[in-house]
């Protein structure tokens, strides 16, 4: 509780960062696992909670051991979008996932946090999704008493989802959709899953599995009307093939900073929507922020990307 470690791998990422902030807010103790220890942000001192950061890879079992060493709670909030040689997704959502949960139960760590996504299937055909899944049978193997966390797909300042469709929106007067604009999507705030992580591990007994998602579901032609009124634009959306996109996609891997990927195509090919019957936000009392709320910061925030 209060005053104890926190181990966070990935504490350098978008989700990464408020899980960090929050649960040093909370008086945790908090160490960033991280490749990059030098692009942690640490908060400024002050509230009676140590925060460092240090060198950790999820590939090494060495590092891992020293970094979840004398934790009492370890979070493990590292995810890859697009393969690069030995970063692929079977590396880092499931060997990855499974050292660090091994690794922590053998170090007499007393909590879990593994975040993985909403749609994980093990039986999936998409090597990402099918990855997550697999991931999330691995973690439960290795550490059963693991707090599965499973966000829609998240926005915020700095995201890879809401902030880079403003700035297409704003420079496109045609906006080729995924398909006809029908799958369903359930958006939620980055700041809300953080705070829900936070929470977990404020509880005596949390449970097993949470799915977090936030309160409007959109048709991704509506949400993207949405996004365009926020930035007084009308383009004309247009309906786009899946099968063309995946081959946008392939393309745009070869790219430093692919814009799109095939694996993001086979998402945005299925509903992202919380199962009603799952755990979610009302569980950890938390009321998620609807993205009209947040929108006009993300505007500003993709108003100096094009400036």
């Amino acid at each position: 509780m209060p005053g104890q470690i926190v181990t966070v791998f990935g504490g350098t990422g978008f989700l990464g960062r408020g899980i960090v902030r929050l649960l040093h807010n909370s008086g945790f103790a908090v160490r960033i696992a991280t490749r990059h220890p030098d692009r942690a942000r640490l908060p400024a001192p002050g509230n009676g909670s140590d925060i460092v950061s240090l060198h950790a890879d999820v590939n090494d079992d060495g590092l891992v051991a020293s970094a979840v060493s004398g934790a009492w709670a370890v979070v493990n909030a590292v995810s890859l979008y697009v393969e690069r040689e030995k970063d692929t997704f079977q590396s880092v959502h499931v060997r990855a996932a499974e050292r660090v949960a091994k690794l922590a139960r053998q170090a007499g760590v007393d909590r879990l946090v593994h975040i993985s996504g909403i749609g994980s299937d093990a039986r999936s055909l998409s090597p990402y999704i099918r990855s997550r899944g697999e991931g999330e049978s691995a973690v439960l193997h290795a550490f059963p008493s693991v707090t599965l966390i499973r966000p829609a797909v998240m926005f915020g300042l700095g995201d890879a989802f809401v902030t880079p469709l403003l700035v297409m929106i704003r420079q496109m007067p045609v906006f080729p959709m995924f398909g006809a604009g029908k799958t369903r999507l359930q958006p939620v705030y980055v700041e809300d899953v953080a705070e829900a992580i936070t929470r977990t591990l404020q509880l005596p007994i949390a449970h097993p599995l949470y799915e977090l998602a936030g309160p409007n579901i959109y048709r991704y032609e509506e949400l993207l009307s949405t996004l365009a009124a926020a930035v007084d634009r009308r383009p004309l959306l247009l309906p786009f093939p899946f099968a063309l996109w995946h081959v946008v996609g392939y393309l745009a891997e070869f790219l430093p900073n692919p814009p799109i990927t095939r694996n993001q195509v086979e998402l945005m090919a299925m509903d992202n929507v919380a199962e009603s019957a799952r755990a979610g936000f009302e569980a950890l009392r938390i009321a998620p922020q609807q993205i009209e709320n947040i929108l006009p910061q993300i505007v500003a925030e993709a108003s100096r990307l094009i400036t």
